[in-house]
């Protein structure tokens, strides 16, 4: 079983590294090609996020079994302003930052799974999950 990888994420060579430990993580599991970079798209995203909105964090990754299946999952989370209206930002073309308001939205439909959580002012955890086919 492999340990979480933990990845502090304060500059923008901190997005690269995890966007590589995630392919790694990925390849090992054996997932297809499409899939890899499907899980290092949505871990780029949420790695930017941090980066741009709440200054530092971190995202781990993690090795799942359950049920016969094997699937990574990836936490990113900060202790950053913290999101106010998460129904708006999960709506496509919705962006603060003048962008194209894909990101979040886009990680919900990379992933299997897609949880988020945050309290205004106290930060951000976004929970996705990718299960190997």
């Amino acid at each position: 079983m492999i340990e979480p990888i933990v990845i502090e994420i304060k500059n923008e060579f901190d997005i690269v590294l995890a966007r590589q430990k995630g392919r790694e993580v990925s390849k090992e599991l054996q997932f297809g090609v499409v899939d890899q970079s499907r899980i290092t798209t949505a871990i780029s995203e949420l790695a930017r996020n941090i980066y741009l909105y709440a200054g530092s964090g971190q995202v781990t990754i993690s090795v799942l079994e359950e049920n016969g299946k094997r699937g990574i999952e990836i936490q990113a989370n900060d202790n950053g302003p913290g999101i106010h209206d998460i129904r708006s930002i999960l709506q496509d073309g919705y962006s603060t930052s003048g962008g194209l308001g894909a990101g979040l939205p886009g990680v919900r439909r990379l992933m299997d799974s897609f949880d988020i959580d945050s309290i205004p002012g106290s930060g951000t955890t976004v929970t996705i999950i990718k299960w190997v086919r």
